[in-house]
């Protein structure tokens, strides 16, 4: 079964998550632990170091009966089990538990052990190492701390019961202290880390699944959609992609790529089309020129022995329409076989000079101007002269037949230094006043055999001019409104004169 990115991704970082949090509970029930064993441990220090200074007077006067009621009174608080006094030797002096008074305990007990674990007793023990715990004869863990009471002046110089001034320590004060309501203490909070860690798991999971299915799921699975209704043919689909980070990137990437996928299948859509109609163009013009070219010679042959005026008339309309007729099989030949591209360094103010001098008796007869805008120090462009010259004056007809209809009629030509992608680029920009192209026409007008002026058209003239655009690596791009006008506007790579000699001289290297 295939697992979602976003699934894994939300697994390994929530595991990531438990596992930390499972650290920290582990560290944080651990230091509360210490802590309360460490609190509860100066608690009884404190108490032992009372029960000496309680007891300090009565020992020098060796008042028992004083000595074990402090023991018993001290003995009988919250959490106190006992409070006992040994002797150097290990007897029991006073206990808390007057069954124990007199009993002699063994040096390897728990409440021995930490001293006389060698061979001679220790004479000083830090208070960490004077407590231990240890389970009572109810199984339940008691915390103990042993109290050395060291000789002093006071206990050697008295008359009543003197010891010797060479002894260091004279008996060990000891006392135990219930650990029950420190373990309950433990557990509420080991239960209340496990709760929080539980709830944070929870949260956080939930917080992790909606930040994941959002920054990475959602935009993930619009990437799978894409492809699949790119898979199925489909070109023009586009992701909508919002987001800066890496999968806003690929998102705009890929709908880049499908953009360009679909500009090159129309390209080569068009080419396959182009390519067939040329070879159909070509065989027809074979065909149908030679017998048009006798009806023409034999019409122009026929006018002009004829001498009856209706005649005449008739003749006239059929060497007219017969060279209207060649007219369009040179435009099919054309089409069909167009000329090999010559490129060379080209200064495309120039091209424009000459188109316009050819055009500029058309001009005339319609009474129509044109504004030229012509920016200077333009970059050359590789590319063939006469081609682009032929270009500009298809478009330049079209304008005009566009403006005809209209009083006010007006035609703009201006060449511009611009750019594409970082890419320096020249670009010329033909603009009528005319009746305009309907919007749902603007994607078949470089079809070939597609034209908007009727029967005026063969529908071959923007074809040409777009397979001579595409074969100069260019783009051409129409804007257009109806009863407002039309812009084409052609766009070529520019490229400095010294590069264009190279690519001009490795050509002809070639050829």
């Amino acid at each position: 079964m295939k697992i979602k990115i976003s699934h894994k991704l939300i697994v390994a970082v929530g595991g990531v998550t438990v596992v930390i949090i499972a650290i920290f509970a582990y560290i944080n029930i651990n230091s509360q632990q210490k802590a309360l064993i460490l609190q509860v441990e100066h608690s009884a220090h404190q108490l032992s170091e009372t029960v000496k200074s309680s007891t300090k007077y009565d020992m020098m006067l060796n008042q028992r009966e004083h000595i074990l009621r402090t023991i018993n009174d001290i003995g009988q608080q919250e959490g106190i089990q006992k409070v006992r006094i040994f002797n150097k030797i290990g007897e029991i002096v006073y206990s808390n538990a007057h069954d124990e008074i007199g009993r002699t305990v063994d040096k390897q007990a728990e409440a021995c052990d930490k001293c006389h674990a060698g061979i001679q007793p220790l004479p000083g023990l830090s208070l960490h190492d004077r407590t231990r715990i240890f389970p009572d004869e109810n199984n339940a863990n008691t915390l103990g701390i042993i109290n050395p009471i060291y000789n002093e002046q006071g206990c050697w110089q008295a008359s009543c019961h003197a010891h010797a001034r060479q002894d260091e320590i004279l008996g060990v004060l000891d006392v135990t202290m219930s650990l029950g309501e420190v373990e309950e203490q433990i557990a509420a909070n080991e239960k209340k880390m496990l709760l929080f860690a539980i709830s944070a798991i929870l949260v956080i999971s939930a917080l992790l699944w909606f930040l994941v299915q959002q920054l990475v799921g959602k935009p993930v699975n619009q990437l799978v959609k894409a492809t699949n209704v790119v898979a199925t043919g489909n070109l023009s689909y586009q992701i909508p992609s919002h987001s800066d980070d890496e999968l806003g990137d690929l998102g705009r990437s890929f709908n880049d790529m499908t953009s360009k996928l679909e500009d090159a299948q129309k390209k080569v859509y068009h080419y396959d089309k182009l390519a067939s109609l040329g070879r159909l163009a070509a065989g027809i013009a074979h065909e149908i020129n030679n017998p048009l070219t006798g009806v023409l010679t034999y019409s122009s042959f026929l006018l002009k022995r004829a001498k009856d005026e209706e005649n005449r008339k008739d003749l006239e309309v059929i060497v007219r329409e017969t060279k209207r007729c060649r007219g369009i099989v040179k435009d099919l030949l054309d089409f069909a076989r167009p000329e090999p591209v010559k490129k060379t360094g080209v200064a495309i103010n120039q091209v424009v000079d000459r188109a316009i001098h050819i055009m500029e008796s058309n001009f005339r007869q319609n009474n129509l101007d044109i504004r030229l805008s012509l920016q200077p120090n333009l970059p050359e462009v590789i590319a063939d002269a006469n081609q682009l010259q032929q270009v500009l004056i298809n478009l330049l007809v079209n304008a005009m037949d566009a403006v005809n209809s209209k009083p006010d009629g007006k035609l703009e030509l201006a060449t511009i230094n611009g750019s594409s992608a970082g890419q320096p680029e020249v670009i010329v920009k033909i603009t009528d006043n005319g009746c305009g192209i309907p919007r749902q026409q603007l994607t078949k007008i470089f079809e070939p055999f597609f034209s908007t002026k009727g029967k005026k058209g063969t529908g071959l003239g923007l074809a040409v001019v777009w397979g001579i655009i595409e074969k100069h690596n260019g783009k051409i791009e129409v804007d257009s409104e109806e009863e407002i006008g039309t812009t084409f506007t052609i766009r070529l790579p520019a490229t400095e004169v010294a590069q264009a000699a190279i690519l001009e001289s490795s050509e002809k290297v070639g050829t």
